[in-house]
Formats: C-alpha cells, sequence, structure tokens
C-alpha cells in the first residue's frame, strides 16, 4: 500500500488511516442509522428543541431545504424521500445556529454525532 510514497505520504496516509478507522468506531450510530421516522424525528426535535420550526413545502429547493434565520423557519422540500429528508437534515444541522444548551441530553449526543459526521466527510473531501 505504501511502496511508492514518500516519507511524508507515508505519515498522511498512516494518519487518514488511522483517523478513518477512529471514526468508524467512534460514530457507528451515524453510519448505521436507520432511515425511517424515528431517526427524521429525532433530528427535527434537535432543531425544534433550539427554536427552529420545522416545515415540509414544495418548491424549487436546490439543496433540498430552505432556512429562515431570523424567524427561525426551516423549509424541506415535501417531495424528498424518507432518506433524502434525512439526508437533508444530517447535511442542514451543522449550518444552522443551534443552541446546544437548550437541547436534551440525548439531543445533544445527536447532535455532536452529526457535527463528527460532517467534520469527517469535510477532513475526507480535502484529503482526496
Amino acid at each position: 500500500m505504501w511502496k511508492n510514497l514518500s516519507a511524508n505520504n507515508v505519515i498522511n496516509e498512516w494518519l487518514l488511516h488511522n483517523f478513518e478507522r477512529r471514526y468508524l468506531l467512534k460514530h457507528a450510530l451515524l453510519l448505521y442509522m436507520k432511515f425511517n421516522q424515528n431517526t427524521l424525528d429525532q433530528l427535527e426535535s434537535v432543531l425544534e428543541e433550539s427554536g427552529y420550526v420545522v416545515r415540509y413545502e414544495r418548491g424549487n429547493f436546490q439543496s433540498g431545504y430552505c432556512v429562515l434565520e431570523e424567524k427561525k423557519v426551516v423549509v424541506l422540500n415535501k417531495f424528498l424521500s424518507m432518506e433524502g429528508r434525512i439526508q437533508t437534515a444530517l447535511d442542514l444541522l451543522p449550518q444552522v445556529n443551534i443552541q446546544i444548551d437548550l437541547l436534551t441530553d440525548h439531543s445533544q449526543r445527536l447532535y455532536a454525532e452529526v457535527l463528527a459526521l460532517a467534520a469527517a466527510k469535510e477532513a475526507t473531501a480535502k484529503a482526496a
């Protein structure tokens, strides 16, 4: 695997490999998350506990959602499938202003997992 790499590249590959392994172990919950209504409800509750109103409307959303920050309203595309709604919520949560102190313990853990997933996706995209 590391035959034709310089010393710095070997170190970078090792770090990335170990990061991915730690990530997989620590965040197995999200990687094997069931895409069902209960999961969607849990993700929505993170938004709602932080004061956002979640609505499903039709519209021409390029990303599947629209955020009205001043009114704390999140509008999700109602034509998305269940998996699409969950993926959209996972993409959206790191971008909105969530007040962690207002969240329940369960929602805080879920929000931390979502943030870790977003950070890992970003790190993987930068490494590629």
